[in-house]
């Protein structure tokens, strides 16, 4: 879950979803109080109607019988009665006195009695989307001193409405329930679309890493995704030119040294100094040994191998099983159970040469593999001297050689571990550098795990 909404389309997921949720929760309030507002208007107008009938009614009515009318005419929400005691009045009347001054004309006198009715301020039932809740009536709400045309004096009592009696039973928990799984659904999907073009770049981008000569991606979907599709696509042909560029040239400069240095190597068998020729032999064996290397180095960025599914425990044990069998002491701990995607040959190149440095500097080497979440962990470690920290990092430059072990006498180029970084970087793994507690270099390799669905 926590991989979810760590990736792009989790966090395009919850910015969708939460943008629509908080967009439609204020438009579902403003909604709601629009509504009400309208409904509070209305029932005023509706009040004002009502008293308006009310008193017209009652004034027509006798006088000795308007008591008795009054009982019978008076509903909920409207009363009409005797005043039983004196309130104050408003110095300026309300609006729903002022309009019903003005339907009755001048022939009555309305005021405004400043003191509310206790009806006005009991909690009500309002239905809402969230449910039914219980608020105080917001219309009009009022009492009001009525004399007539023959000087009798009434008090008008506007009260709030009855509740309605639906009012609640709507379950609506259902309808918000369906209403965020219908948003969650479209907001998932809108994510999905919008990411997939970024995935798909993503991946191309890895297995451009692994295979430089990829097929290239398809150019579908929106302009923006071709036209991102096209510009990916000549950024690989570009680099897939250049590094054929660049290994055909240095191939082509390595292999021609090797007739020159052929030819030398005979002249110098006719040098009458034995002790010269054997130094000038020892430096022509060195050059010879750097064009081998050179060599290694431009099939190394080599990557028309064809990748396919390995055994790493089989191609591990048969390297070890060679360099025992060489007469190198190198011994093998452990299993991982695993296949990687790999180029075979290119990757028993990068095993051998790990090897070979760890016995070349450290007169052994301890091979040992355990299967980590989603990789495969080997770790080579020899009881050689070491490296100096500031220099872990160096040794991965071509050419560059540790002063105190990678000398001419043993042998070393400087080129052996460029050569298996580069190969294990095409495999999408790693390669780092570090002295063992207990004396000695520990090279530690990790390979992805190749997975059969993917």
């Amino acid at each position: 879950m926590r991989d979810f909404f760590g990736s792009m389309t989790g966090r395009v997921f919850i910015t969708l979803l939460l943008g629509i949720v908080l967009s439609a929760g204020l438009t579902q309030w403003l909604a709601d109080a629009e509504r009400q507002r309208a409904i509070e208007d209305q029932r005023d107008l509706h009040a004002l109607d009502r008293a308006e009938q009310l008193i017209m009614a009652t004034e027509v009515v006798p006088a000795s019988a308007r008591l008795a009318y009054l009982k019978v005419a008076n509903r909920p929400g409207m009363r009409l009665e005797e005043i039983k005691r004196e309130l104050p009045h408003a110095a300026e009347p309300t609006e729903l006195t002022a309009g019903l001054a003005q339907r009755l004309g001048p022939g009555y006198k309305l005021e405004s009695v400043t003191a509310r009715p206790a009806a006005c301020d009991v909690p009500r039932i309002q239905a809402t989307m969230l449910g039914a809740t219980r608020a105080q009536w917001r219309g009009a709400c009022e009492s009001i001193d009525v004399r007539l045309r023959d000087g009798e004096q009434l008090r008008l009592s506007v009260l709030p409405p009855r509740s309605s009696p639906i009012a609640g039973k709507t379950d609506y928990r259902t309808i918000i329930a369906l209403f965020l799984v219908s948003i969650a659904v479209l907001a998932y999907l809108v994510a999905r679309m919008t990411t997939r073009p970024l995935k798909q770049l993503a991946q191309a981008a890895k297995d451009l890493g692994n295979d430089i000569n990829h097929p290239p991606l398809e150019l579908t979907g929106s302009s923006e995704i071709r036209q991102a599709s096209a510009a990916f696509n000549a950024m690989q042909a570009r680099i897939r030119q250049y590094i054929f560029q660049r290994t055909q040239m240095l191939a082509a400069i390595t292999h021609d040294l090797q007739t020159p240095l052929t030819r030398l190597r005979l002249r110098l068998e006719k040098v009458d100094d034995p002790e010269l020729q054997e130094r000038l032999v020892g430096d022509l064996s060195a050059m010879q040994a750097m064009v081998r290397e050179g060599l290694d180095l431009a099939r190394s960025m080599d990557t028309t191998e064809t990748m396919q599914a390995l055994d790493f425990d089989s191609l591990l044990d048969s390297v070890c099983a060679d360099a025992s069998d060489g007469g190198q002491q190198v011994e093998l701990h452990g299993r991982a159970g695993m296949a990687v995607m790999a180029r075979p040959l290119a990757l028993r190149r990068c095993l051998v040469n790990l090897i070979d440095n760890a016995v070349k500097y450290g007169q052994q080497a301890s091979v040992s593999i355990e299967r980590i979440a989603g990789a495969a962990r080997i770790r080579i470690r020899d009881k050689g001297p070491g490296i100096a920290q500031n220099e872990l990092a160096r040794v991965f430059e071509p050419f560059y050689r540790v002063e105190t072990s990678r000398s001419r006498e043993s042998g070393g180029t400087g080129l052996g571990l460029t050569i298996a970084r580069n190969i294990a970087e095409q495999h999408g793994g790693s390669i780092a550098l570090a002295n063992h507690a207990a004396g000695g270099l520990e090279v530690t390799l990790v390979l992805p795990e190749y997975y059969a669905g993917k």
